[in-house]
């Protein structure tokens, strides 16, 4: 049975959108598992950061614009995602995740995430689809979804765990090539670059999430 999953980029490139790496292998992985994929990303602004030294340029760009860079033009506006369309959906990591689609990069534990992601999100969970998420974006979903008490991951790092932790949402350790499953709330996640990693042991913690993530829509 074909399964229909929304895919949610936020820019491209890890210091100011998408991490590539986990988008390509989130996108890999679920053509892997045979799922129909359809691509979203907010049309709004965002502050560019030069790559190679790390700074803030000064310019602006579309996050909508920028992520259509990683689905080679065949993405839609956020505002389009409808729950009842999908039997999943995804958010690849990034820093992106944490100033574009949310404000946790500032304010932690006390960020919100842009309203339509979050009725999106709180669609999926109240239908039982389940969301993955990896990186950051388990930051993200525990904004919206840790006073359910939400078990996920990003990994190993402390300061990010303790700001999870005061959403409500319950931090599990996990290596960069595995995943943490909360059965109950239907939510996959895998820490991928929250950790300094080789790409294919990010691929192999996506790979593993999607699997599952898959077996459960």
């Amino acid at each position: 049975m074909d399964r229909n999953v929304a895919v949610v980029l936020s820019g491209c490139g890890y210091l100011d959108g998408a991490e590539i790496t986990e988008s390509v292998s989130t996108l890999i992985a679920l053509g892997e598992e045979g799922a129909k994929v359809r691509i979203f990303a907010p049309s709004k602004s965002l502050k560019e950061v030069q790559h190679l030294s790390g700074e803030e340029t000064g310019n602006e760009k579309n996050v909508l614009e920028e992520s259509a860079r990683i689905a080679r033009g065949k993405i839609e506006d956020l505002e389009n995602l409808d729950e009842k369309d999908f039997d999943a959906i995804i958010l690849p990591g990034g820093f992106g995740v944490a100033k574009n689609l949310c404000d946790f990069a500032n304010n932690g534990a006390k960020a919100n995430v842009l309203p339509k992601l979050k009725e999106s999100l709180l669609a999926f969970h109240q239908a039982s689809k389940p969301i993955g998420a990896f990186c950051i974006a388990p930051a993200l979903v525990a904004l919206v979804l840790g006073k359910e008490g939400v078990a996920l991951t990003i990994g190993d790092d402390k300061a990010t765990a303790t700001e999870i932790q005061k959403t409500g949402a319950d931090h599990v350790e996990c290596r960069v090539d595995d995943y943490v499953t909360d059965r109950e709330n239907k939510v996959i996640t895998s820490p991928a670059y929250m950790y300094e990693a080789e790409p294919h042991l990010v691929y192999k913690g996506i790979r593993s999430a999607i699997r599952e993530l898959m077996e459960m829509a």
